[in-house]
């Protein structure tokens, strides 16, 4: 593969609560046994992307914890690897990542050292598949500046919460508004982009002369009418799990066996770090109906429409529907669920009731663990 890899893994999102309060939104659980940044850490190595760096920041213990062996996505090589940066205090910087380019500027001396000719930059909390081999071939065929993957939203998705884009008939940006209060165009920028190496090391340099610091804003929408930027159509399944609802949402999309056996049973795999933990275990009287179980589970009770992740354990006649329940989560004799997100390391205390009800509840114990 002819690029280097650029992961954004720092950002604070406060829109989920308190799920990212002890940890990065990169490092949310998805799908009963993955985190969200194995999805983009995936799609590097299975299109053969050799060297990726992951820019971490705000709560990056436990994301760094996953991060801590290259081996699980195939970087444990001795071309190339995984690096993991962090903001550095030096003689002549002094601060945090102000912005997604100033993370950039701030690691510059990596792309100086690579000899790839090409750069893809992504965010780490979005769950999709994608070939960016085609990605580059298309920038390639176009001749252009940048390249932006970007995905046509349905029918009662908010594109509001995105940045949003209209392209002409060659399929050339014209219009780029990050986060307009009234959309005009329903197609959307999935935070994806493709540019020389060369000319990103230069826009970078320019912004932080101007003290300029985002890339979508400073660089993209600012030059918009002066470099060649295209759309690239992502058809296939993407969701940003930036917000409570988008979340619960997406885990509850794997629940589906369309999209199950999208992302686990066709090739090219997703792939996570691997616990050494047994398998679930159904006690007699478990009622489970169209579930994601974690390893190490233990169940007790009955589940139905839900995803449970690692080393959770369900009581005696507990009762949990269309809920998530994160990991190593404890839940006492006779307990409900229904319509919550259960933050994990929690103990929840018997003959106790939680019901989310119009919109997704946050259950956080005040005996809660320390998270991972």
């Amino acid at each position: 593969m002819r690029a280097v890899g650029i992961i954004l893994a720092g950002g604070n999102n406060r829109r989920m609560q308190a799920l990212t309060s002890k940890r990065a939104v990169a490092a949310m659980p998805i799908a009963s046994s993955y985190r969200a940044i194995d999805f983009a850490l995936s799609n590097m190595t299975n299109s053969h992307v050799q060297r990726v760096a992951v820019l971490t920041q705000y709560n990056a213990r436990s994301l760094d914890e996953h991060l801590n062996s290259a081996k699980w996505w195939d970087f444990g090589r001795k071309q190339g690897g995984l690096y993991i940066f962090t903001p550095t205090i030096t003689a002549e910087n002094g601060y945090w990542y102000r912005g997604t380019a100033d993370a950039i500027y701030q690691n510059l001396d990596f792309l100086k050292r690579c000899h790839e000719p090409y750069v893809i930059i992504t965010s780490g909390d979005a769950v999709y598949k994608l070939d960016y081999n085609k990605v580059l071939e298309y920038h390639i065929a176009k001749k252009a500046d940048i390249t932006v993957v970007v995905k046509e939203l349905e029918d009662g998705d908010d594109p509001t919460r995105f940045g949003t884009v209209r392209m002409n008939e060659s399929a050339r940006i014209q219009e780029f508004e990050e986060k307009p209060m009234v959309a005009s165009s329903r197609t959307i920028s999935t935070g994806i982009y493709v540019l020389r190496r060369r000319q990103l090391i230069d826009l970078v340099e320019h912004c932080a002369e101007e003290e300029h610091y985002d890339f979508v804003t400073d660089i993209l929408i600012r030059y918009k009418n002066l470099k060649k930027i295209y759309g690239y159509k992502l058809s296939g399944y993407w969701n940003n799990i930036s917000r409570i609802d988008t979340y619960y949402q997406t885990n509850m999309d794997f629940l589906r066996p369309e999209v199950r056996n999208y992302f686990f049973r066709e090739l090219p795999a997703v792939y996570s770090k691997v616990g050494d933990l047994p398998p679930a275990k159904y006690n007699p009287g478990a009622a489970v109906k169209n579930c994601l179980i974690g390893s190490g589970s233990i169940i007790n009770g009955t589940v139905e429409d839900s995803v449970l992740f690692k080393k959770v354990f369900v009581g005696n006649n507990c009762v949990i529907k269309n809920s998530i329940i994160l990991n190593d989560v404890y839940l006492g004799d006779h307990t409900y669920i229904e319509n919550c997100i259960v933050e994990s390391r929690g103990t929840i205390r018997a003959n106790t009731r939680h019901v989310g009800e119009g919109e997704i509840k946050v259950v956080v114990e005040k005996n809660e663990r320390y998270l991972i």
